[in-house]
């Protein structure tokens, strides 16, 4: 067995209890299963032999061989002769889950409590990708709005938005002054799902210009769709990716078991 494996199946020995009433061999599909989902074991990775499950895990290789039989059962494992048991699920992440209200109370405290210069606001049709996200037809024009953020003289974020569904603002400086939320109300666009996605990228040369740091520098990234729902039906009309400079912003959660 590869030494790595061999470790992470080591740290899970305590999870087999020989005084619980529970089976042995459901107690060590419940491992293997648990490793599989947390993608631990991920897709396409072999599964140890019931010989070495047994030796691993001091079980009799009848317990190690129902176990891998549960595995495929729950198509979680596809087994060949020959060529052993293969992980065939593919691990997903799930996203963390948080209160609507709360977060969108936080992006308006943040808007009120920054200063923003927007560099361009126009109608125009978004990138393919965008405009079919946004459900618009070919040439059709969205609302792009570009901007930076920046706090005590220290610029933080640079900001680009499509949002769908609105007309051109009589004066784009409103958005220097109050935030797009506020906006989006006005025109009737209530939120009603948000989903964010955290990463990082390396400043392009137009955002190492917007932020005042050097090409390259890391950032860290945000992209925002934002959804309202009409007859019961959710449409996104707001796409935004936030580069964030890591020195000047932190994205902070505190998650707690309800």
């Amino acid at each position: 067995m590869d030494p790595t494996l061999h470790s992470l199946f080591n740290e899970r020995l305590t999870s087999i209890d020989r005084q619980a009433p529970t089976p042995l061999y459901f107690q060590l599909f419940t491992v293997l299963r648990n490793m599989i989902i947390d993608g631990t074991l991920p897709h396409g990775a072999r599964i140890p032999t019931e010989e070495q499950l047994a030796s691993t895990f001091h079980v009799s290789r009848i317990t190690a061989k129902r176990s891998v039989d549960e595995l495929a059962k729950e198509g979680l494992v596809e087994r060949h002769r020959g060529k052993g048991s293969h992980v065939i699920y593919t691990y997903k992440p799930k996203p963390v889950r948080a209160p609507l209200t709360g977060m969108l109370q936080e992006i308006e405290s943040m808007a009120r409590n920054s200063d923003a210069t927007v560099l361009e606001c126009s109608m125009r049709p978004p990138p393919q990708e965008i405009r079919e996200e946004l459900n618009l037809e070919s040439g059709q024009s969205a609302l792009h709005l570009v901007r930076i953020r920046e706090r005590e003289g220290r610029k933080f974020g640079f900001y680009l938005s499509w949002t769908g569904g609105v007309a051109m603002p009589d004066d784009p400086k409103l958005f220097e002054r109050e935030p797009r939320l506020s906006f989006f109300r006005q025109h009737g666009l209530d939120i009603s799902h948000v989903t964010q996605t955290l990463s990082a990228c390396s400043a392009t040369p137009e955002l190492a210009t917007a932020l005042d740091i050097a090409p390259g520098s890391a950032l860290l990234t945000l992209v925002r769709r934002s959804y309202n729902t009409l007859d019961n039906i959710e449409h996104m009309y707001d796409h935004l990716a936030a580069y964030y400079n890591p020195e000047h912003f932190q994205y902070k959660m505190d998650l707690k078991v309800e």
